[in-house]
């Protein structure tokens, strides 16, 4: 498997963000400031509540299909992968990891299998699309950490995605998660959320590699972030940490992130989370506490590891 030097792009773009220029202005700069060789786009499906049966992905919330197609290709005219990983979210903002429902059926109750049903529909209509466009990975969702004890339904989808697509396919867990999952063994690679505490790092990475090792499979951190606010090397997965911007923070976790990484020979890559679709302008950086590393300290460890 070819290391991912890869960076999240446009996350959960919402119906015609694609067909902007901004958009494309952005991607190519995303190529030309970055060294990345791979975008994963993140296709967005919305169910109302985490105990919601129906995931909608026709609404204006998720990107239109023909404008997705082009970026697709706009970014393989750019040299650059393409990984699709379509991902559910809650409206009422609860985390996906959450969604979940009775292991035994009861009546008259919201139910898995109708659940599943609603989510092969989801997945398998953006397999379709990444074989048409010759997508280079397929990851059947993210962090659905209370849906993973469902060995029997991803097992199930896995083979349905297969019947559409015939590229690589992985699936996204969540931190701490990576030896829970059960059904390593049916994708072609394992993925994971590294949000990991600066210091961290070396313990967690132990911990990872005997999973690797148990199923053989290539690894790749699907995402992998720190936002530019003080406090997030610690916590980097707290989105919604209230603090002072601190770009030398974010800095810092990255560079020790891949300074951890990559002594290990297993890690093969990266899934930088994120790059936006509209920039504010770089002079603007500087006071800018979210994810996003363009025009900062980050964006520049990230150029070196990756170039």
């Amino acid at each position: 498997m070819e290391k991912v030097k890869g960076i999240t792009f446009g996350t959960f773009a919402a119906r015609g963000s694609f067909k902007k220029e901004e958009a494309r202005s952005s991607l190519m700069n995303l190529k030309h400031r970055t060294g990345a060789n791979t975008i994963i786009l993140v296709p967005n499906g919305l169910q109302d509540t985490a105990q919601s049966e129906e995931i909608d992905f026709s609404s204006p919330a998720t990107i239109g299909d023909e404008e997705l197609c082009d970026m697709i290709r706009l970014a393989k005219t750019l040299g650059l992968r393409v990984f699709l990983k379509p991902t559910v979210n809650c409206k009422n903002g609860t985390w996906r990891a959450f969604i979940n429902f009775f292991d035994n059926d009861v009546h008259c109750e919201p139910k898995w299998c109708n659940w599943f049903q609603s989510y092969t529909a989801f997945m398998l209509h953006f397999a379709k699309i990444a074989q048409q466009e010759k997508c280079d990975m397929f990851i059947a969702g993210c962090e659905m950490v209370m849906a993973e004890r469902r060995e029997k339904e991803w097992r199930t989808l896995i083979d349905d995605i297969r019947n559409e697509y015939d590229g690589l396919v992985s699936y996204n867990t969540d931190k701490y998660q990576e030896e829970h999952v059960k059904w390593w063994d049916c994708v072609d690679v394992i993925s994971s959320s590294g949000y990991y505490p600066l210091n961290d790092w070396e313990q967690e990475l132990d911990r990872i590699e005997q999973t690797v090792k148990k199923y053989q499979k290539p690894f790749f951190f699907a995402e992998v972030g720190c936002m530019s606010t003080t406090g997030s090397s610690k916590v980097p997965n707290k989105w919604c940490l209230d603090g002072s911007v601190n770009l030398k923070e974010q800095a810092e976790w990255y560079k020790a992130m891949f300074t951890s990484c990559e002594k290990r020979t297993w890690i093969n890559g990266y899934g930088v989370w994120e790059w936006g679709i509209k920039q504010y302008k770089s002079e603007l950086a500087k006071s800018d506490r979210r994810y996003d590393i363009y025009g900062k300290p980050a964006e520049e460890i990230v150029r070196q590891f990756y170039q």
